[in-house]
């Protein structure tokens, strides 16, 4: 019988980290969450407000990716670990909806161009030996695409390398969007090429993942719809809105099938590299294929 696979998912209280906690955890992996607040608010990831029976096997823990000292010894003996954190626009947004901030104001920092340009590559700040080499901001409002989308996956790699990690799993995106700023994507692609470029001896593995929907995020589902005609005019018309339509020109899957593919992925040693739409379905069916078995 083989070993057990230790996995450890920073982000999995997330939409789509959940359900990579989920899928490793049909697996009979042994499964490790961490992120600032600890255990998912259930009704935000799911249809329901009460855990799912599978959570119970998953160990919530706390961290901010930042502080390395705080998560760092969690990394010895994993086999796997996953970037699953990111955000969609630099404003904050919930301050817009909730009317503490106005709609001009929100949307003026979103798209900034100026935000985070100079902030460089975290290995060229890296002092040997340094433990805290990235200050966490103070607020959720003040995390910018550099931040989250580019420094912290490379901070995690970093560590993750040097505990001798096989794999890593960055979930990053088939594109940007017409309504997102471009740095949205293009710090994504810096993370998988620093990633790749810096950290050959563990085993990168790049979700290009499309827009994701879930029934229990209803708003989603009308969106995926969106994505799917775009996906289907970017076919027709052989790609010549896919530069615009971003992810949107990508046929859209289940953030369930996402996070299988993921875990199959992290499992099959000739996985490497960015993962494409196409093959995103293909592991999500050979990995659903093995949970049924």
């Amino acid at each position: 019988m083989s070993a057990t696979k230790r996995i450890i998912v920073f982000g999995g209280n997330g939409f789509v980290g959940s359900r990579i906690c989920r899928a490793a955890v049909a697996r009979n992996w042994d499964v490790t969450s961490i992120s600032r607040s600890g255990e998912p608010h259930w009704s935000s990831v799911t249809s329901s407000a009460s855990p799912p029976s599978w959570s119970n096997k998953v160990a919530w823990e706390r961290g901010d990716i930042f502080r390395p000292a705080q998560w760092v010894s969690l990394l010895r003996g994993a086999d796997y670990v996953v970037h699953s954190l990111g955000i969609l626009l630099e404003a904050d947004y919930k301050g817009v909806i909730s009317g503490r901030e106005s709609p001009f104001s929100g949307l003026a920092k979103a798209f900034n161009p100026a935000k985070g340009a100079h902030s460089p590559n975290p290995l060229e700040r890296i002092r040997e030996g340094e433990k805290e080499p990235i200050e966490p901001p103070p607020s959720a409002s003040q995390l910018t695409y550099e931040m989250m989308n580019r420094d912290s996956a490379i901070l995690l790699a970093k560590e993750a390398a040097r505990e001798k990690v096989k794999a890593f799993g960055y979930m990053s995106a088939a594109g940007g969007a017409p309504v997102l700023p471009s740095r949205y994507i293009s710090t994504k692609r810096e993370a998988e090429a620093v990633v790749a470029r810096e950290f050959p001896e563990m085993r990168g593995v790049f979700i290009r993942a499309p827009f994701m929907y879930d029934s229990s995020r209803k708003i989603t589902v009308p969106l995926a719809a969106l994505a799917m005609a775009g996906s289907v005019f970017n076919g027709l018309t052989g790609g010549v809105m896919k530069g615009f339509l971003g992810s949107a020109a990508a046929k859209p899957l289940k953030a369930d099938q996402v996070a299988d593919a993921m875990v199959e992925a992290l499992s099959d040693e000739s996985v490497a590299g960015p993962v494409e739409v196409q093959q995103l379905e293909e592991l999500a069916n050979r990995g659903w294929r093995k949970t049924m078995l």
